[in-house]
């Protein structure tokens, strides 16, 4: 396994559903904490829309690990925030045999 340098700071963001007062909801997103993550790059694709092209890509996020069902254990819908950055979680595992570290699997979409 390569080191860990947990060098940048993200903050988790849970969804959080408000009543639009019209009988729907609005989603928004509160923050849960910071965490200190080892990001890396994976793979990346462009889409075209027409008028607008919707670029994605796949990181690979490491962090320190917390209890299951602890509001600071990123879970796969939560997502990442770096300044104006979202990285949305899609899946979460266990990184070593001795839960110390989890890796989360995110994509970053980008309108252009």
């Amino acid at each position: 396994m390569k080191d860990v340098h947990l060098s940048r700071k993200l903050e988790l963001e849970g969804a959080q559903r408000m009543s639009d007062g019209a009988g729907g909801f609005e989603e928004t997103w509160i923050t849960l904490g910071t965490l200190w993550a080892d990001m890396r790059a994976r793979t990346g694709r462009t889409r075209d829309g027409g008028e607008l092209s919707l670029s994605s890509t796949g990181y690979r996020v490491i962090v320190r690990a917390a209890p299951v069902g602890a509001p600071s254990r990123p879970v796969a819908g939560m997502r990442f925030r770096e300044g104006h950055r979202a990285f949305v979680i899609n899946a979460v595992s266990d990184r070593d045999p001795k839960g110390r570290y989890l890796t989360c699997f995110a994509t970053e979409e980008v309108v252009q």
